[in-house]
């Protein structure tokens, strides 16, 4: 695993040991990033879930002005923090070691706007729906901000992710087993 493009071009990812982390395949990060690559440059980018931080970084090396990674598996927070440290990204970075519902909440309270906000929660339907949810409930969103919520496209076929009344459901776009979900503010809101 490594950046694939930007500052730290081709620099290769630390990856935490064990299961518990997916990481994104190169192939289906980079599909992800020509999707959304006009609207990188100077954003403000979270990454929930972030497991080694591939998403949030690749973000920074393609210009984003700072990404905020929320992780709480301690393997996983320390090859973030490698990888931060390998790209030379750190100076734009916030690690928040705690579970997402909690960094949401204290995110929000602080009064952090966002332009992008990816999560990759472990590919568990309920954990997906609820942090959507909860994102729903919360200011996080720039009003012309994107959500892109990572799955397993077989369990999104099965049994499509509901999409909060507040979102509205933008694009799918399937990789193998990797499925993106693309979600902006219903217009109406």
């Amino acid at each position: 695993m490594r950046v694939i493009s930007g500052s730290a071009r081709r620099v290769s990812l630390v990856t935490p040991e064990g299961l518990s982390t997916r990481p994104t395949a190169d192939m289906a990060k980079e599909s992800l990033f020509n999707i959304i690559s006009a609207e990188i440059r100077g954003v403000r980018f979270l990454d929930l879930f972030c497991g080694s931080g591939a998403i949030g970084l690749e973000a920074l090396s393609r210009g984003a002005k700072e990404a905020v990674f929320v992780e709480n598996s301690k393997p996983a927070i320390a090859a973030t923090l490698q990888n931060l440290e390998k790209t030379r990204l750190l100076q734009h970075a916030q690690l928040l070691e705690m579970p997402v519902e909690k960094a949401i909440d204290k995110l929000d309270t602080s009064g952090h706007l966002f332009d992008i906000i990816f999560l990759d929660p472990p590919y568990d339907t309920n954990l997906l729906i609820q942090t959507l949810n909860h994102l729903a409930n919360t200011h996080l969103l720039c009003k012309t901000g994107i959500i892109i919520a990572e799955t397993d496209a077989q369990i999104h076929k099965a049994s499509p992710i509901p999409t909060p009344s507040a979102f509205e459901l933008t694009d799918t776009r399937i990789y193998g087993r990797t499925c993106f979900l693309f979600y902006m503010w219903r217009a109406n809101l």
